[in-house]
């Protein structure tokens, strides 16, 4: 893979133009993809593993919009949210989302999976079959199995159903997802427990599973792989924000979901030695970033938090 460049045509490893700003990652294949925006232009970064990625957070960070439409108050938000939405762009937003329970009449069909994110933490999720599965990549699933077909209602019933009777969620917070994911099991036994909960909500057809819901066969899929997982170092900080001047630059050695796992020379704070860092790239939406060389930058130079731990480690700068 080649990742291919976000402001200048032609040249090797992610540049970011001035001016130009983070979209967030999508994973529409087996290569995650870094979207960009400068006004109505609109740019892919196509990430590869090995290759290094580098910018600098400039000024403050900004209300990225709803919908496809610019905040029109040009909102200054928090370093620290997920969202990058003021208050009135994550309503707007929110009212037209699936999960809000605003699409009632929604005639697509949707599929319902089992989603397992590490030991124990397995959820039950729906997602609209014509996206397949690019909503199990972009939650960091590393290992996934369709559950049933049909209409939105009786996907949402069979969520409910699952809740209930297993004890499954349908959330989990990524910062469990980041401090498991250094403790994978091998490919066999991360599969073993999609299986055996698989078998258990097959048993719920006739006992409040919906009839409208056709249950689908067990199909595994591990992502191990494809995210990188398997063969990269254990990650043990993350970025906890970012701020003007911050920088953030490295070389990509796994992703999953929203998170690059970056190996910097630094390991952050200028502390010297190697480490590998999480980026969340939820959190550098609505920054405007200026393009580092990451081969002579090579760190990350913003606050950082243990994995698992919630302490501040390496400050900033």
């Amino acid at each position: 893979m080649r990742a291919a460049s976000s402001g200048r045509g032609g040249e090797s490893g992610v540049r970011v133009a001035f001016w130009w700003r983070c979209t967030g990652v999508a994973w529409p294949g087996d290569e995650p993809r870094l979207g960009w925006s400068k006004g109505a232009e609109r740019r892919v970064s196509t990430l590869a593993y090995g290759a290094g990625l580098g910018f600098r957070a400039v000024g403050e960070r900004h209300c990225v919009g709803a919908r496809g439409n610019v905040c029109p108050l040009g909102a200054v938000v928090s370093v620290r949210s997920t969202g990058a939405r003021c208050p009135e762009c994550a309503r707007l937003d929110r009212a037209h989302s699936v999960a809000a329970d605003t699409l009632l009449d929604d005639p697509r069909t949707y599929r319902v999976y089992l989603a397992w994110f590490g030991p124990g933490l397995v959820k039950v999720g729906i997602t609209r079959e014509e996206r397949g599965a690019a909503r199990l990549r972009e939650q960091g699933a590393v290992v996934f199995s369709w559950l049933g077909r049909g209409p939105l209602m009786a996907a949402r019933r069979t969520e409910e159903v699952l809740r209930a009777a297993l004890g499954v969620p349908d959330r989990i917070p990524y910062a469990r997802k980041r401090a498991v994911r250094g403790q994978l099991a091998g490919e066999q036994q991360r599969l073993a427990e999609v299986v055996e909960l698989y078998g258990r909500a097959a048993e719920l057809e006739g006992r409040g599973w919906p009839e409208s819901l056709e249950r689908l066969p067990l199909d595994l899929v591990d992502h191990g792989g494809i995210f990188g997982l398997d063969r990269a170092p254990r990650a043990t900080r993350s970025v906890r924000e970012l701020v003007d001047g911050g920088v953030v630059a490295g070389q990509l050695v796994a992703a999953a979901g929203p998170d690059l796992h970056l190996a910097v020379a630094g390991g952050g704070g200028g502390g010297g030695g190697g480490d590998v860092v999480v980026l969340d790239t939820r959190l550098i939406t609505g920054w405007e970033l200026a393009a580092v060389d990451p081969a002579a930058a090579n760190d990350v130079r913003v606050p950082l938090i243990d994995i698992g731990g919630g302490g501040v480690q390496g400050g900033l700068f």
